[in-house]
């Protein structure tokens, strides 16, 4: 078990151990969950930053490669 001190802008330093257990890094976010009882603190889960793009280029699916490279350079084949 680990503990940390409240300072008094109402902030905790969380403990290495805890932090490598639970894969944060600089810049991660958390979340306190409430419990019967007390809190939980978990790593925030972050939406899959190229999500929004998946299936954005489903209309060139089964195009030739060489054929989109030479229409992007403006020779269409």
């Amino acid at each position: 078990m680990s503990d940390a001190k409240i300072t008094s802008k109402g902030q905790i330093t969380i403990p290495k151990d805890v932090r490598d257990n639970l894969g944060l890094r600089t810049g991660d976010r958390v979340t306190f969950e409430r419990d019967n009882g007390g809190y939980h603190l978990r790593k925030h889960r972050q939406e899959n930053p190229f999500d929004k793009w998946r299936g954005y280029l489903k209309h060139l699916a089964g195009r030739d490669v060489d054929e989109l490279i030479e229409e992007m350079r403006g020779r269409p084949r």
